[in-house]
This record gives C-alpha cells, sequence and structure tokens, in this order.
C-alpha cells in the first residue's frame, strides 16, 4: 500500500493501482485524473450542508451523506473530514471495504464514518440519506431511481459513458437514456442535458423534482450536482423544462422546444434541409448563479491541490448564458471559408448587435448566443 493525499485527508491506495484498468479489472480503484473533480464535490457539498443545516436549524454532523460507489473510499472520506458531515462509505467487494475502513481509521473518523459492503441499489432503496452520491464506472442510469428516492435533500450524479450520452455509441445511449443524442459539435452540451433530463425524469417517479445548482462536462466525465425537492408539484415543474431540439447538419442552425411530446418541422427555416431530432432532454439552467459564487468562495479558502483549475471551471460555468446548446465558431468560419477571429471581439460585437453571448465552458471555440443564424454569420464575416 502506499499513501497519497488529496486535500486535507490522507488515504491508503494499492501499490500496483492504475488508472488505466477498469474498474472490474481492479481489486480497488483509484483515478488521480478525477482530483479536482473531487476538490470540487468537497467545496459542493461543504456549501450545501452550511445552507441545510441553517435552514433545518441543526448541527452539520447530523447531515448524513452516501457514497455508494467508494472503491479506496476517498471521495466520501474527504467529504467526512473536510466538509464535516457524517458519511456511510458503500462498495460491493470485500477488498475495497477492508481498504476503506483502514482509511477510516487512519483518518480518526471512526465516529462519523461507517463502511459498508453491499450493491449500490441495496443501499440506497434501504436508507434515506440527506445528500446521494453515485459516481459509478461507466453509466449510472441504473442507479437514478434508487439514487433520487434515497436523497433527501441533495444529488450528485457522475456519468463517464460519454460515448453513449453523447451520441457516438448512439443505440447504447438510447437504451440507457430513453434519449435521442446528437453527435455533433455541441456532443458535450448534449450529454450534460441528457444526463440530467434522465435524472429528472428518474425524480418525477417518486413524486420529487430538481433544481441543478452546477453542472459540467470535463474531459472524460459529465458531473451534476441538483437540489432535490419533494412533492408532485415539484415534480411537475421539473418536467416541464424537459424538451427536444432540431438541428440542421447543413446550416447549423437550431431551435429548442419545451415539452414531452412535442411538433417540429424537419424543415430547416434557415436553408430547407432536413433537420434531425434529438430528446428528451434538460432545456433549463444547469447551474446557480448565486450558489456558483458561494463554490468559488469556499474553493479559495479550501488546501487544495486542484484549486486554481476548479476555480477557472467554476468562474466560466458561472458566466456562461444560460441557452440551451452553444456555436463552435471554428466551424461556422470552416463554413464560412474564413479564417476564425478572436473570440472576444466577436462577442463584443454579438452585445452590441443587442444580443447575449458569452463563452462557455464546453471547448475554448465555443460560444452561447441568442444570435439568429444570419447575424452570427455577418458578424462573423464583418470581423475579418
Amino acid at each position: 500500500m502506499k499513501l497519497i493525499q488529496e486535500g486535507q485527508t490522507e488515504v491508503y491506495i494499492p501499490e500496483d493501482n492504475d488508472p488505466d484498468v477498469p474498474l472490474a479489472s481492479a481489486s480497488v480503484f483509484y483515478n488521480p485524473a478525477m482530483e479536482m473533480n473531487r476538490d470540487i464535490n468537497v467545496a459542493v457539498t461543504s456549501v450545501y450542508a452550511k445552507k441545510l443545516a441553517a435552514r433545518k436549524s441543526f448541527d452539520k454532523s447530523q447531515i448524513t451523506y452516501a457514497d455508494a460507489f467508494s472503491a479506496s473510499g476517498i471521495r466520501g472520506l474527504r467529504i467526512a473530514k473536510e466538509a464535516g458531515i457524517s458519511a456511510v462509505l458503500n462498495d460491493w467487494k470485500e477488498e475495497a471495504v477492508s481498504l476503506i475502513q483502514k482509511n477510516i481509521e487512519h483518518n480518526n473518523l471512526q465516529e462519523s464514518v461507517t463502511a459498508t459492503c453491499m450493491g449500490a441499489d441495496k443501499l440506497l432503496h434501504g436508507r434515506k440519506f440527506a445528500i446521494v452520491d453515485i459516481d459509478p464506472f461507466g453509466t449510472p442510469a441504473p442507479f437514478l431511481d434508487s439514487a433520487v428516492s434515497s436523497a433527501s435533500f441533495f444529488l450528485g450524479v457522475t456519468a463517464t459513458d460519454t460515448a453513449p450520452l453523447c451520441g457516438a455509441h448512439l443505440k447504447s445511449g438510447i437504451r440507457k437514456y430513453a434519449a435521442v443524442p446528437l453527435n455533433n459539435e455541441f456532443h458535450s452540451e448534449m450529454g450534460l442535458r441528457i444526463l440530467i433530463g434522465s435524472i429528472a425524469r428518474a425524480a418525477s417517479k417518486f413524486d420529487k423534482g430538481i433544481r441543478p445548482l452546477f453542472s459540467h462536462a470535463t474531459r472524460h466525465y459529465v458531473r451534476v450536482y441538483a437540489e432535490v425537492l419533494n412533492g408532485a408539484g415539484n415534480a411537475d415543474k421539473t418536467l416541464k423544462e424537459l424538451g427536444f431540439i432540431a438541428w440542421c447538419l447543413q446550416c447549423r442552425n437550431l431551435e429548442t422546444k419545451n415539452g414531452l411530446a412535442v411538433f417540429m418541422n424537419e424543415e430547416c427555416p434557415e436553408c430547407g434541409a432536413k433537420r434531425k431530432m434529438s430528446g428528451p432532454l434538460w432545456l433549463g439552467a444547469f447551474k446557480d448563479i448565486d450558489f456558483c459564487d458561494e463554490i468559488i468562495s469556499e474553493l479559495q479558502i479550501l488546501p487544495l491541490n486542484k484549486k486554481e483549475d476548479a476555480v477557472k471551471l467554476l468562474t466560466v460555468c458561472r458566466n456562461e448564458a444560460d441557452i440551451p446548446f452553444f456555436y463552435d465558431q471554428h466551424m461556422l468560419c470552416e463554413k464560412l471559408r474564413i479564417s476564425a477571429p478572436p473570440m472576444e471581439p466577436f462577442l463584443e460585437d454579438l452585445r452590441n448587435a443587442g444580443f447575449t453571448a458569452t463563452r462557455t465552458h464546453f471547448s475554448g471555440t465555443s460560444f452561447k448566443t441568442d444570435a439568429p443564424m444570419n447575424i452570427i454569420l455577418e458578424i462573423l464575416q464583418k470581423q475579418v
């Protein structure tokens, strides 16, 4: 075993740990590439726990957190130690649970952390937790029902199966998420919105709604943090944020429409080509600006290895327009057969023309705007 440290927490991991080995083939898995994810998770959970404790008038230590796929235990141990709440760390492998117990004792967290050995569904269907976190290897789809039924206030979900989510493996995505994705330039946001939509539909089965407080698509994974809102009324309100997108491969024009039973003309209104349809997916905001501000403030005071990267990501997400789907500037310029102009002057021209225009966290060449396609192309041409 070797000892590693993230934030204020030390854990033992196997000496031969290989992040490239699939989880099913590894006895206990630890992925160092997910450290920023866990840094953000600590900040998000700490902020929400403080708000929840104040709202319910109880101590943070009374808040229960479930890490359903714990492996080495690093995620849940950091939450317990750095966010100051009680945690249940679960894994179905006995070797993992033995290591988790060793790490609990190493961090002197015996009073606030418990290790369990069972399937994630069995844990979550059997108990209620204030906060539920599912971070499986691959798709979270089979566990969404148990996760939302167990979570009383807050839910964290990671998906690493970006190929099905983003349309590269179309049939697999349809089977897992009961939604049709598009594999195009904004496939990363497509995956994020399909995941949130799947969580929303799962929550509605239990008369619950959700409110995404922060979500992002980074490298090989998608991560969603959502407040759980109890009651059929909240479920109905949440479902109104679902809908479909019609997208034109020819001119890149896109249109969205809310609803679970909608009609959208297949003919593109801009160029007359046949459009592709996608959904159902989440069309609402995938972050809350005030909550993002609080996360950034929390990140600034925590001792974290990935602080700079985490703050940068949060800042871009916080400033990103709440408009479904982005455009890729380079692809549009390629269509026009012009060189891509500097992004900031281009966005400023869109804003001066009376439209919203921002960068996005999805890529350095992407932007969001409510300007129609003809205006976007016209301003791009003027930039050259």
